[in-house]
């Protein structure tokens, strides 16, 4: 499977994109999702996000109280824009139609890159097989984007979202946002159908077109390894001296020596792999990593727009081990 792959975004540039899952944090005792209209609006919103903040929705699942979604992204900095905005939107949705303000105001957003085979196969499997915690059938689950999976059949008696007029868009989506390219077509119900808003075909290489390895990795997965890493891992505070050793020991599966003894440029290849391993406190690791202190403000002021370049080149040395 390929992991990075070229796509034109919402914007209509082209650009490399990698997959990220993004979820939220701290909503275990909120009910989100209280009637189906509620369920409705965080799937719009979720793609009203994406497109918004230029990048693709592949796979999501809605539940009461949290989401989960796969985009592809040309940055770290888009990815996480569209959690945020996510949060954002649903927060002005619960505003408007409950009155309950801040409701989301402790709510964590992470946007967590994956950038080996495994990770990204049982994240793609991980995301639909949520519905079984609202005591669904992932094949029937109406608030998740697998129904649109291998499905080669067009389906009848759709309208596109772009043929809409503003007070249509309005009406449905609660927004003012110009909807005039999207691809998306909505069904009798005025839902979105996924086989005309998620990128299927990344899902589908992801698996070799193969529905029977998808529900083969869906039924091996270990639950409890998915959600620690994918919404528990991303929000922890990882102590230095635990991350000290991770560093250390992956210094010397890439590059053969420990990180005291590396260059520069190859130091500044293990930022990346830092990031994705919690929430370190990166202003302790200049010295730690011996940087210069010039280079270290240069990186870390850039670091939203160039981290995804330092994990392009984690996935190359990766797959070159």
């Amino acid at each position: 499977m390929k992991i990075e792959v070229v796509r034109q975004l919402p914007k209509g540039n082209t650009s490399i994109v990698l997959p990220y899952h993004l979820c939220s944090k701290g909503l275990e005792d909120a009910v989100l999702c209280r009637t189906p209209e509620d369920y409705d609006m965080l799937v719009k919103i979720i793609f009203l996000a994406a497109w918004a903040k230029n990048v693709i929705v592949v796979i999501y699942t809605v539940l009461s109280n949290h989401y989960h979604v796969v985009v592809l992204a040309a940055s770290d900095a888009d990815a996480d824009a569209c959690g945020e905005e996510i949060k954002r939107r649903y927060s002005m949705w619960l505003s408007h139609k409950y009155g309950e303000r801040g409701m989301l105001h402790g709510v964590e957003t992470s946007a967590l890159i994956m950038t080996d085979r495994w990770h990204v196969r049982n994240a793609l499997a991980y995301v639909p097989r949520n519905a079984l915690d609202n005591g669904a059938d992932v094949n029937t689950y109406k608030w998740s984007g697998y129904r649109g999976m291998l499905c080669r059949e067009g389906i009848g008696g759709l309208r596109g979202v772009a043929s809409l007029s503003r007070r249509e868009v309005r009406k449905l989506f609660h927004t003012a946002d110009d909807l005039k390219r999207v691809p998306w077509k909505l069904n009798g119900c005025n839902e979105l159908e996924p086989l005309y808003c998620c990128d299927h075909a990344y899902l589908e290489q992801a698996f070799e077109g193969d529905q029977a390895f998808f529900l083969k990795t869906l039924g091996a997965l270990n639950v409890a390894e998915m959600r620690y890493s994918l919404e528990e891992k991303p929000f922890n505070m990882v102590p230095d001296t635990e991350l000290l050793k991770s560093v250390n020991d992956i210094s010397m599966q890439w590059f053969g020596r420990s990180v005291d003894r590396l260059p520069a440029e190859k130091k500044y290849r293990l930022l990346p792999y830092i990031s994705g391993q919690g929430k370190p406190r990166f202003h302790n690791w200049r010295e730690r990593l011996r940087c210069r202190k010039t280079l270290w403000k240069q990186s870390l002021g850039r670091y939203k727009c160039t981290r995804s370049i330092f994990r392009r080149l984690s996935l190359y040395v990766n797959s070159s081990l």
